[in-house]
């Protein structure tokens, strides 16, 4: 007595197995897709080294023009002109303004 199948049983059985496939299927694509996106972020931080080491090239290479470039002597109107004035000075300079002032015929002071 062989049995046979009923046609539910047998479509059930189908689908069962289309089932599995599409199951190994579906795991098959997340793990190319998986790869893809690590893939893809492996060579955004392979182009960000790039760039950051072009960066530092870049810097070095001005750090060492700026190195090699000679530098004169500093002439004495330069070192004069880099210093504060003393109090004596802003006061005198107050006071020629002042008296450019008065002599100007300017009331307020």
């Amino acid at each position: 007595m062989s049995k046979a199948l009923s046609p539910l049983a047998a479509e059930l059985a189908s689908a069962r197995a289309s089932l599995k496939f599409f199951k190994s299927e579906v795991a098959f694509l997340a793990a190319k897709v998986k790869a893809e996106k690590e893939a893809a972020i492996a060579s955004k931080i392979v182009d960000r080294e790039a760039k950051q080491a072009a960066a530092i090239a870049k810097a070095e290479a001005r750090l060492a023009k700026l190195l090699a470039k000679q530098v004169g002597a500093v002439g004495a109107k330069a070192i004069k002109a880099n210093k504060r004035p003393s109090k004596a000075v802003t006061y005198i300079a107050e006071a020629n303004d002042i008296a450019a002032k008065i002599k100007a015929g300017v009331s307020t002071i």
